[in-house]
């Protein structure tokens, strides 16, 4: 082989070495680029997977929280609270996790599980307290309308038998009818002046009641003045009307037998009576039993 064939296939090798050593570095570059590029997207899907898991401890512990408030039980919150703490204690720690931390990340989703399975039951426990709790409102319901419909009819019955009472004691009561106030002379005259009198005669009549009480009944006299002031002698008293005792003019005990029964009363005119009209208010058994307007001439 001569000089020049040498050249040559020298020259040969060495274009082929430098097309080799290209071929070497492009096929090495190709290979670090795939494994930055493998590297990159595997970094990007443990981000988003740690994200979504980021979102699941908060939907978790979001439902931990919205149980807290729907059940009355002390216990069952308080079971609920520490279990809610450590779904936010796991969130607090995925947030500091890298995301090329695989194993750490594949722990936090099983100890997601997990506390889903434990939130689970809990959710069993709510339910049956809430069907318990359901049916116990409902029984109380129940017992509650009867309650009050017992208490309306007792309400009822005890207004009837008020009512009852009232009519009754209103029929029992004394009604004095026919009264006349008639100014009386020194000698047992009518008289139309007020001067020449010496006494005022009261008559009416107790009519007859079956349903009143028998037996000695006092009868009180208010005689009011023009000015509404009361007539009063020095032994006159007080007598109880409306629960309040009040001052009568004159009394008379009478003895009553349910009939019909005539009754006179006189005043004694010991003080100056001025002209105008008068009233004459009849009371017993603690009632308003008659009036009458009467008018005084001069």
């Amino acid at each position: 082989m001569d000089e020049e064939e040498k050249e040559v296939n020298r020259k040969t090798w060495r274009i082929m070495g430098v097309i080799l050593l290209i071929l070497i570095i492009g096929i090495g570059g190709f290979y670090i680029w795939r494994q930055r590029r493998q590297m990159y997207e595997m970094t990007e899907m443990f981000s988003l997977e740690k994200e979504s898991l980021s979102d699941e401890f908060e939907e978790l512990s979001l439902q931990y929280e919205g149980y807290k408030f729907s059940v009355g039980n002390d216990s069952l919150i308080t079971l609920l609270t520490t279990e809610q703490a450590k779904v936010q204690r796991l969130q607090e720690e995925l947030r500091t996790v890298k995301s090329t931390n695989v194993r750490r990340i594949n722990e936090l989703k099983k100890e997601l599980e997990t506390l889903r399975k434990i939130m689970r039951n809990y959710v069993i426990q709510i339910d049956s307290l809430n069907a318990e709790n359901e049916k116990l409102k409902n029984e109380n319901m129940q017992v509650t309308q009867k309650y009050q419909q017992a208490s309306s009819q007792a309400a009822r019955l005890s207004k009837e038998k008020d009512q009852l009472s009232e009519r009754v004691q209103m029929a029992s009561r004394l009604d004095a009818v026919n009264i006349q106030v008639v100014p009386i002379t020194s000698k047992g005259k009518a008289s139309k002046k007020i001067d020449k009198a010496v006494q005022l005669m009261l008559t009416f009549i107790i009519s007859k009641n079956i349903t009143a009480l028998v037996g000695e009944q006092t009868i009180y006299v208010r005689l009011m003045k023009p000015d509404d002031d009361i007539l009063t002698k020095p032994n006159s008293g007080y007598f109880n009307f409306e629960n309040k005792d009040i001052m009568y003019s004159m009394k008379r005990s009478i003895e009553y037998d349910g009939e019909e029964q005539s009754v006179v009363m006189y005043w004694d005119i010991e003080e100056y009576l001025s002209p105008g009209p008068y009233r004459a208010d009849i009371f017993a058994e603690g009632n308003l039993i008659g009036r009458k307007s009467f008018v005084l001439e001069k």
